[in-house]
């Protein structure tokens, strides 16, 4: 949104955001306190994406923002329309929204349910120059952590591989808080418990859209000295879950990042015998510490999902951190 801001202002064009309703949770500060009438009155065209619309069939994380995000839009005083999935008809409505953006100049929402565009497929299949899959990487490290190890897992397929390995192997499934929500905010889960728990070894296993999203926590995870905090983020440079667009992953020096913020130590591993020397430094020493792990995008296309709802998830994971 600051992005289409600074292109209004600088051609006096309205451009155009789209998003994920979740990203409309996230959107509300420059919403009210940039774009609105009552502030800078800046003109420009939301696509949001309706994931878990009502009486759509979703994951558990997406259900009470499917449900709030019309009644959200209203009460931002937002203008709206759900797309239709006719052409005709959405180029009516896309000339309604040009209209309002260019008398009221003002933002203009267009909601997307599912099945409105047709399926694409990305341009390019490249999985990368990287050898090791995500998974491999998952499963190297699972095998080396300790029985009290604490894990904490970022949103989408990072989290369903985990859930998996543990399937696999017979094993309970309350060692992990799988952070099926909230992009980006599961360090700070794991810092948490890190500072809570100071005898206990707690993981974060991350994703590079996810540390790029909320990089500010960095600073903060690297400034609380937690010696108990592990960062491992696996980078593809890739938003794998939903559909593999590319991120800068590949491009940001996450490392460098993290000794810059002031984490004790900071590592990257690109093959498995790098991951495996990295994991035994970061197991032996003081955090705070990171991991940035280069893997190559794509996933298994059986991948499974969890069974267990979140909140049994929690359950299960305050039982383990408390009765271990």
């Amino acid at each position: 949104m600051a992005l289409c801001t600074g292109h209004y202002l600088a051609s006096g064009r309205p451009g155009l955001v789209y998003m994920q309703n979740s990203g409309l949770g996230n959107a509300i500060n420059p919403l009210v306190s940039l774009a609105d009438p009552m502030v800078y009155s800046i003109p420009m065209l939301l696509l949001i994406g309706w994931r878990g619309e009502p009486e759509m069939p979703d994951e558990p994380q997406h259900l009470k923002q499917g449900l709030v995000t019309l009644p959200l839009l209203e009460t931002l005083g937002l203008e709206y329309a759900i797309l239709p999935f006719s052409n005709q008809e959405a180029e009516e409505t896309l000339s309604r929204a040009a209209k309002h953006m260019t008398t009221k100049s003002e933002p203009f929402a267009l909601v997307a349910g599912k099945n409105t565009f047709s399926p694409y497929r990305l341009t390019s299949d490249d999985k990368g120059s990287y050898r090791l899959s995500r998974e491999e990487a998952v499963k190297i490290i699972l095998t080396g952590l300790d029985p009290d190890d604490v894990v904490v897992s970022t949103t989408g397929k990072l989290s369903r591989e985990i859930y998996e390995y543990r399937e696999a192997g017979g094993e309970g499934h309350g060692r992990d808080f799988l952070n099926v929500g909230s992009m980006g905010h599961a360090s700070q889960i794991a810092l948490g418990i890190a500072l809570n728990k100071k005898d206990r070894a707690i993981y974060c296993f991350d994703g590079d859209g996810a540390v790029i999203m909320h990089m500010g926590a960095l600073a903060i995870a690297a400034a609380s000295g937690a010696a108990n905090f592990r960062h491992l983020v696996f980078n593809n440079s890739a938003h794998d879950s939903v559909g593999g667009q590319a991120t800068v992953g590949f491009q940001v020096n996450i490392r460098g990042v993290a000794e810059a913020c002031g984490y004790r130590l900071a590592l990257r591993a690109d093959t498995e015998p790098e991951l495996k020397a990295a994991l035994a430094r970061i197991m032996g020493e003081k955090g705070p510490s990171l991991l940035e792990i280069r893997v190559h995008k794509g996933a298994r296309s059986d991948l499974g999902r969890p069974k267990s709802t979140p909140g049994e998830n929690k359950r299960a994971f305050m039982q383990f951190l408390n009765n271990s």
